[in-house]
C-alpha cells in the first residue's frame, strides 16, 4: 500500500504560479490535488465499486507562507486514509521551503450489512434481523460484513440502532475452545509451515493469546484463531 501511495505522490505534483502564496483560501489547483490523492489513497483498501467522497478543509488561517512554484501534496505516515485524517502540503521548488497539512474527511460509500430494527445487547444475530445497505464504512473504526453467513449465531457486544452498520467491534468475542482441549498448532515463517497438536491452558477466545503445552512438556503462546486452532505467535 506504501508504494502505492508513493506512485500516487509523484503524479500530483501540483505546478502554481511564481507569485502564490498560502494567506487566505486554498488554491483551487492545489485543493484538486489534495483531494485526487486522498481519494485515491482511500481507494488502495476500499471495495472496488466502492464510492469515495472527500471534503477538504481549510488551511490555518494565521499560516503566512512564502511563494512556491511547486507544491507537493502527500500521506503523511502513520495517518489514515479514510476517515477524518490530514494530507501533507510542502513545498519544493520556492525561496523558503514550508510543509503544512490539511483536515480532511473521507467517506467511502459501500453495501454492508445493517440492523434491520432496533437491536439490544446480547441479541444472536438471525438472518431477518439483517439488511443490506450503502453506508459509510470509512465513518466508524471496526470492520463491516457483506456475507450474512459470517453473523448469523454472533451474539451484539452493545445495542444497535435501525440501520446501524454491524461491525466487528460490536460483536463478543467468540470462544473456540476450553482450558484443556486438545487443539490444532499452526506454526508458520519464511520457507516453513510445522502442525502438531498441543493442549490449551486455557481459554481461546477469539483473537486473543492463549497458552499451549505441548507433549515434550514445551509451553508455548499463540493466538486463538478458529475452531480448537491455534496459530504460534512467531
Amino acid at each position: 500500500m506504501l508504494r502505492t501511495l508513493a506512485l500516487l505522490v509523484c503524479g500530483l505534483l501540483a505546478a502554481l504560479p511564481p507569485a502564490w502564496a498560502q494567506s487566505g483560501p486554498l488554491d483551487p489547483a492545489v485543493q484538486a490535488r489534495v483531494r485526487a490523492l486522498a481519494e485515491e489513497a482511500a481507494r488502495v483498501a476500499a471495495p472496488p465499486q466502492a464510492r469515495v467522497s472527500v471534503e477538504v478543509g481549510a488551511p490555518d488561517p494565521r499560516l503566512r507562507l512564502a511563494p512556491c512554484r511547486v507544491v507537493q501534496p502527500y500521506l503523511p505516515p502513520g495517518l489514515s486514509a479514510w476517515g477524518r485524517s490530514r494530507i501533507g502540503l510542502r513545498c519544493v521548488d520556492g525561496p523558503s521551503r514550508w510543509n503544512i497539512s490539511l483536515p480532511v474527511r473521507v467517506a467511502v460509500y459501500a453495501k454492508a450489512l445493517v440492523a434491520a430494527g432496533a437491536l439490544p445487547a446480547g441479541t444472536e444475530l438471525a438472518q431477518e434481523q439483517l439488511a443490506e445497505a450503502e453506508i459509510d464504512i470509512a465513518g466508524q473504526a471496526g470492520a463491516v460484513f457483506t456475507d450474512p453467513a459470517q453473523l448469523l449465531g454472533r451474539v451484539l457486544a452493545r445495542p444497535l440502532a435501525a440501520g446501524e452498520a454491524v461491525r466487528q467491534p460490536a460483536l463478543k468475542a467468540r470462544q473456540w475452545f476450553a482450558a484443556g482441549e486438545t487443539v490444532q498448532v499452526l506454526a508458520s515463517g519464511e520457507g516453513f509451515s510445522i502442525q502438531s497438536e498441543a493442549q490449551a491452558m486455557g481459554p481461546g477466545i477469539e483473537g486473543q493469546e492463549v497458552k499451549v503445552r505441548f507433549e515434550s512438556g514445551r509451553v508455548a503462546a499463540g493466538r486463538a484463531v478458529g475452531e480448537r486452532r491455534v496459530e504460534l505467535l512467531l
